[in-house]
């Protein structure tokens, strides 16, 4: 049996072409060291400013389109108790061997809510902590970025068999958290060692010599940190990972963040599901109505949304 993705926030088909840009110019933005030629930018400083208030802006621009295909009160609601529940989790572990608690869940409520919920997870999540801990700084729009694509790809993932869900989703939390570390260290890089040190950033080196430079650097200074994220990434996800899932699965089930639309004929026949006709009436297809009165949508109640009634015109588990 594989498992469902209910889609809580919805990326149109425009939205996903801005997500595709984002994607690039964040990777421009995260390579800057490769890609800027040398004395393009008055300081080493300049380039990530730069490209990090043109990820707040890419990141707002995004947000506005998804939230354009339309967030509904309850997966606001569901966004903003997450952020909060991340916004406090991370305090926990920030700042203690590379410890990270807050990549788990991002990893699953981006695999049940969906890429759009996982990436404005992702934004706001990390944007709420970093005003609880004090964290804002020029590496925010960085880590916000890094953090909604983790969520996003979370929800990306395909259908899996329920006994090889939660093992996959934690080889995934534990690359991401390794990803993660890689990509953010190329914002700092070039002006946080000594320019004489072997693994310093050199402006006009080739690519290949500029690139074992950095690989040596990480190695040297942030893959221990970056293991502690994954181990407790990965670990999280294979403890509470099943109980976790099936919480965001209920919630999901009872919010119904996809109804289905369906109609009731005044003369109590049977139910039919699908949208409004273009000419104004109901559709009807498969309804028991035959003199062409356009049927009323009937809200479905909570204990059944069959079409069953006991009494000529009466709507079961709902309001006509």
């Amino acid at each position: 049996m594989t498992t469902a993705t209910r889609v809580a926030v919805r990326i149109p088909g425009r939205a996903r072409i801005v997500v595709a840009l984002a994607a690039f110019i964040g990777l421009v933005a995260f390579t800057w060291p490769f890609v800027v030629a040398p004395g393009k930018f008055g300081s080493s400083y300049a380039p990530p400013l730069i490209f990090g208030a043109l990820l707040i802006l890419v990141l707002g621009v995004v947000v506005a389109e998804i939230s354009a295909g339309g967030i509904d009160a309850k997966a606001l609601a569901m966004l903003g108790v997450l952020s909060a529940v991340n916004a406090g989790l991370r305090p926990l572990g920030a700042g203690t061997a590379g410890v990270e608690t807050v990549f788990f869940v991002l990893v699953l409520a981006g695999r049940v809510f969906g890429p759009g919920f996982g990436f404005t997870l992702g934004c706001t999540s990390l944007f709420a902590s970093a005003l609880l801990t004090g964290g804002v700084g020029p590496w925010m729009p960085y880590q916000m970025f890094g953090c909604a694509f983790v969520g996003m790809l979370a929800g990306l993932l395909p259908g899996l068999r329920r006994r090889w869900e939660v093992p996959v989703l934690a080889v995934y939390g534990a690359g991401s958290g390794y990803l993660f570390g890689f990509l953010l260290n190329l914002s700092f890089w070039p002006f946080s060692t000594d320019p004489n040190s072997s693994i310093a950033y050199l402006p006009g080196l080739p690519f290949t010599e500029q690139w074992h430079r950095y690989l040596l650097f990480d190695l040297a200074t942030s893959l221990g940190w970056d293991t502690g994220r994954a181990v407790t990434t990965g670990v999280a996800v294979l403890v509470v990972g099943p109980a976790v899932l099936t919480v965001f699965r209920r919630a999901a089930r009872r919010a119904n963040f996809e109804p289905v639309v369906r109609f009731e004929s005044p003369d109590g026949s049977a139910a039919t599901e699908g949208s409004a006709a273009t000419d104004g009436s109901a559709a009807t297809e498969g309804s028991g109505a035959t003199g062409g009165t356009p049927e009323r949508p009937v809200e479905p109640g909570p204990a059944t949304g069959s079409a069953a009634h006991d009494l000529p015109g009466a709507a079961a588990g709902g309001r006509v």
